[in-house]
């Protein structure tokens, strides 16, 4: 017995329907997709949701509520366990960038208290939770703030 002689099982392999090859296919003259319709028609694909002519559910339901995040502020976040890890004393938004800590500053740096701090640091955002100011205050350390940038003014002139 070699390779050439093996056969699948009887019933495995399927012969391939060939559609839209005439009359003398067995399928027909419109290949079994009937006359008329948008399904009769090549490059048919059904919208998502369509449910037949019906207005779709989507389009029903009514919508509630809006989304404000147009004005939601994207700010860097540092956790005072990991200003433990790094080397020196003194951080504030440029160094940390520079150092590749932070990769956007986005909005300005805001420090969070996740993890501990046993050693005294300097640092200087444009935000602190309370807890994080309480532990860099408790270890010995300083936080100093930077004012946000003024937006401006939009209102319209009289």
């Amino acid at each position: 017995m070699n390779l050439s002689e093996v056969k699948p099982p009887q019933g495995q392999v399927k012969v391939q329907r060939r559609v839209g090859r005439g009359m003398g296919s067995g399928r027909g003259k419109y290949s079994g997709r009937g006359a008329k319709g948008a399904r009769s028609i090549s490059g048919y694909s059904k919208m998502r949701g369509f449910e037949g002519g019906q207005m779709p559910l989507h389009r029903r339901l009514p919508k509630r509520g809006f989304s404000n995040a147009i004005f939601q502020k994207n700010h860097a976040i540092i956790n005072t366990g990991m200003l433990e890890l790094l080397e020196g004393d003194t951080f504030s938004p440029q160094s940390l960038k520079a150092a590749g800590i932070i990769k956007k500053l986005g909005d300005g740096l805001k420090v969070l208290a996740h993890g501990d701090l046993t050693r005294a640091i300097h640092v200087t955002a444009h935000l602190f939770s309370k807890t994080a100011t309480e532990k860099i205050v408790a270890a010995g350390g300083t936080c100093t703030i930077i004012a946000p940038k003024a937006a401006p003014n939009t209102q319209p002139k009289k």
